[in-house]
């Protein structure tokens, strides 16, 4: 198989007009299949259910998107069952057959871009540029793994001993469950599934309930590939039942799962406990989000530091778990930063993300609330500068808001807010401010504006960060140039994207023979 090396998917540029045209004229036409009902799908087969629940547009929450019929505890004990079976069969399948169905899912994706986009757009909120970004996220998941597959089905290298040959092998782990965050709900979801699925194993696929759609966009497009039945089954359904059940289900072998801390560590603690009849310890690969900091160095291009960091923290509306939630700035430079983003901040509009607003709706009327009540809490702990309220309209949007002054041990500067957020903390030093950065219970990214060479250089030793940037914005990773992952409670530090990755869902095996 003659492969070409890996390049990243460039993005689509909007502001050319007869992309932004196609963009709009695909939404037109995802709004006609708008409300439609889907079923699961387990062991190939379609099931509907009684219990139903919906997918509602964040950026107008009369607007219906799907209606999915809901798993429940038999359901995911069956889907384990179905995905058991499977594995018999498609742990032997050549790896570089395997590989051959992420490309063909890969060529589908960009035949579907700008239809994906539009779901996307409609059912998560995401703006032209941000939702294409995840598209395209998600096409160089399955193009880069899928060449990861075919280097590690090579010959491993081990040492050589005489009078013995001696092979060492990587081997699938088994059935997998796959839960994915709504925020990246195409990137995400097709990354952590492809990885599983590339390497042998077989998966039940637990959609975010706020972006069911794109979970069922990527059963079709791996269906059409050639997915055979049972190795991706696709269970929509509750975490507390469907989740739970999964996890600590006997037969399974990993947890993939990409949300909340506090989410992640349940679903750590329950996959913990060996069950009757496991003979396994399971696996747990898990992003849990964030507390990212970008430093901003007296000696640096200010503009470009402001640029920054507004782009970072309010990036489809600050919902990453690599967002700038806070900004440590010099007390030389600090006024006038605080300017700088106050008078950037002011012109960001709000809308709905089907006009391609910079700033869209927050994800849900949950996620609202409890952004809300931080906005409250930020109110008694800084000093606000820019918005603080509710924005209109019939869907879920917020002012981008802005706290100057925050105290380094205030809530809003220690805890992941996970909206359009921002806190400002003046720092007496650069030393001072390596200090603030890592004194969260966090550690996924950020970044360091500064010309100065040394201070570069101790950032890059000091910063206890899984993803460090250095005079860029902390958010925007791209699959293979920048494998994502971080330390502390912001997970397992997996290195999606990177070339270790695959091993999460591999096991190594080695046979020695004896020459006679």
């Amino acid at each position: 198989m003659s492969i070409s090396p890996f390049t990243n998917e460039a993005f689509i540029d909007f502001t050319k007009p007869e992309n932004f045209e196609k963009q709009k004229n695909a939404i037109a036409e995802v709004k006609k299949k708008l409300g439609a009902a889907y079923p699961l799908v387990i062991g190939g087969k379609e099931v509907t259910t009684e219990r139903k629940f919906n997918s509602h547009s964040p950026s107008n929450t009369d607007e219906l998107i799907a209606v999915f019929s809901k798993g429940d505890v038999d359901l995911a004990n069956k889907a384990v069952d179905e995905a058991l079976k499977a594995f018999e069969t498609w742990r032997y399948v050549d790896p570089k057959e395997r590989a051959a169905l992420l490309f063909r899912a890969a060529e589908i994706a960009k035949r579907r871009r700008f239809e994906i986009n539009a779901y996307m757009i409609l059912e998560a909120g995401k703006n032209f540029a941000e939702a294409d970004g995840d598209t395209a996220e998600a096409i160089d998941f399955m193009e880069f793994y899928a060449r990861e597959m075919l280097r590690y089905a090579e010959t491993q290298p081990v040492t050589p001993l005489p009078g013995e040959h001696n092979e060492l092998v990587y081997i699938p782990l088994g059935v997998g469950v796959i839960i994915p965050p709504w925020n990246f709900p195409f990137a995400i979801l097709a990354g952590m599934s492809s990885a599983a699925i590339v390497s042998g194993n077989t998966i039940v696929l637990k959609p975010s309930s706020d972006t069911p759609m794109m979970g069922r966009l990527y059963f079709e497009i791996m269906k059409e590939a050639g997915v055979p039945d049972g190795v991706l089954n696709f269970l929509p359904g509750s975490g507390g039942e469907v989740g739970d059940t999964l996890v600590a289900h006997p037969k399974v072998r990993f947890i993939s799962f990409t949300g909340s801390m506090e989410v992640g560590i349940h679903i750590y603690e329950l996959a913990a406990k060996v069950q009757p009849g496991q003979i396994w310890l399971k696996r747990v690969v898990a992003e849990m989000g964030g507390k990212d900091s970008i430093i901003v160095d007296a000696d640096t291009d200010l503009d470009d530091a402001a640029d920054g960091i507004v782009a970072a923290a309010f990036g489809y509306q600050g919902q990453k778990c690599s967002a700038c939630s806070r900004a440590i700035i010099d007390e030389k430079v600090y006024d006038s930063m605080v300017q700088k983003i106050k008078d950037r901040v002011a012109k960001i509009e709000i809308g709905p993300a089907e006009d391609n607003f910079r700033l869209g709706p927050v994800a849900s009327a949950s996620a609202e609330r409890g952004i809300l009540k931080y906005i409250e809490i930020g109110k008694t702990e800084g000093r606000l500068i820019c918005g603080g309220e509710k924005a209109p309209g019939n869907g879920y949007y917020i002012q981008p808001t802005v706290f100057a002054d925050v105290d380094p041990e205030a809530r809003i500067s220690l805890e992941e807010i996970f909206g359009p957020v921002l806190a400002i903390i003046k720092s007496p030093n650069f030393e001072e401010s390596l200090k603030i950065c890592n004194n969260t219970i966090y550690g996924l990214t950020g970044a360091v504006y500064t010309n100065d060479r040394a201070k570069l250089e101790r950032a890059k030793k000091e910063l206890l960060i899984g993803n460090l940037y250095l005079n860029r914005k902390c958010t925007g990773a791209l699959v293979g140039a920048h494998p994502f992952g971080g330390f502390n409670m912001s997970g397992t530090d997996s290195k999606a994207g990177g070339r270790d990755y695959l091993l999460l869902f591999l096991q190594a095996k080695l046979m020695s023979e004896k020459i006679k």
